[in-house]
């Protein structure tokens, strides 16, 4: 029961300031005022079809954003969390191409690659101590210059091949880029994995040991060590968590659209940190949860496609997007200053 003190008793806070404190409570209500205004400024967003694609465009989004938010609960973040997007569809695509394998070959190895980053990124916090915005930088960098560099050397070409009769692609498109059909509107697989992925991150969060060191690492790294919690471990294999995130979304966009342009994915770490950061996860650690971000991206989606169905410029949405996290920051700080106070 949250209380404070008024000369020399105590008070129950107002249900509304208590539900408040809870960032997830603050973004659901949030994202739920974002979809009443394009319901109301753009109709046709009433269609199934189009909220399905809000879904959609949503859980790619909120796929990458799950352990990234996990990542900055833990007190870090990876600037490189994008262009690897990008890699990993790019080692897939060729491996399988270029070797003339079955394309889970390459969706093998791809995810051995991007846990390798991850684990690299991770290691490499731990053993030099240097901040993560430095090592991730320097691994976005690099990501960025191989994607184009060996993409050109091995295809002559900015894009991969066409992959879509290889052996093994149904299977893989079916696992990762397939749609099903409810109530005559076609739904996107990765809706589903979405869920799934935030059930099972809530899951972790809440109820294993593991949570509990996530949450102790992100609030005090010293302290948790004094207590036994194994700190280098955890921070690795969150970095290894976006590792793969990133290969599950980078499979989803290599099957989809059977080829992958090596120059994509620069920018989308800032709309991962920024789905994370609305979702009510501190920059500083420590603080945030799964569901949060699920509500975020869902905003980014919501508003997204609601301002392509209202007919407007599109070049708003990242105006509208600098407005939800400014806005969502300082709802963040309010929070965090109401939880604490006595």
């Amino acid at each position: 029961m949250s209380t404070v003190p008024l000369a020399g008793r105590t008070v129950q806070r107002p249900f509304a300031i208590r539900a408040l404190t809870h960032p997830e409570v603050g973004v659901f209500l949030g994202a739920a005022a974002v979809f009443v205004f394009f319901l109301i400024a753009a109709p046709t967003v009433r269609d199934g079809g189009s909220m399905a694609t809000v879904l959609y465009q949503s859980s790619t989004i909120g796929i990458m954003a799950l352990p990234v938010a996990l990542l900055m609960i833990g007190g870090e973040f990876d600037l490189s969390s994008g262009v690897a997007v990008i890699s990993s569809a790019l080692t897939a695509s060729m491996l399988s191409f270029q070797l003339t394998m079955n394309v889970w070959v390459g969706v093998v190895a791809a995810l051995i690659v991007s846990l390798a980053v991850g684990y690299l990124n991770g290691w490499l916090l731990v053993r030099t101590g240097l901040p993560s915005f430095l090592i991730t930088l320097g691994t976005f960098l690099i990501l960025q210059g191989a994607n184009l560099a060996v993409t050109k050397l091995v295809t002559s070409n900015v894009a991969t091949d066409d992959i879509s009769t290889m052996d093994g692609f149904d299977q893989a498109r079916t696992v990762f880029a397939s749609s099903f059909d409810v109530g005559g509107v076609q739904v996107k697989i990765t809706v589903v994995w979405w869920l799934v992925f935030a059930a099972l991150a809530t899951w972790v969060l809440l109820r294993t040991k593991y949570g509990n060191w996530v949450f102790a690492v992100g609030g005090n790294k010293e302290s948790a060590r004094a207590v036994g919690v194994p700190v280098n471990f955890t921070k690795i294999t969150l970095f290894m968590a976006v590792g793969f995130g990133a290969w599950f979304v980078g499979m989803h966009q290599l099957f989809s659209f059977n080829t992958v342009q090596s120059g994509e994915g620069v920018g989308q770490e800032l709309i991962y940190i920024a789905a994370a950061v609305i979702g009510g996860c501190l920059l500083t650690g420590g603080a945030g949860s799964a569901i949060g971000p699920v509500f975020g991206a869902f905003m980014f989606g919501m508003v997204q496609q609601g301002i392509v169905y209202a007919g407007w410029n599109p070049d708003w949405f990242k105006a509208f997007l600098g407005v939800m996290l400014l806005g969502a920051t300082l709802i963040n700080l309010w929070v965090s200053r109401t939880a604490t106070r006595r």
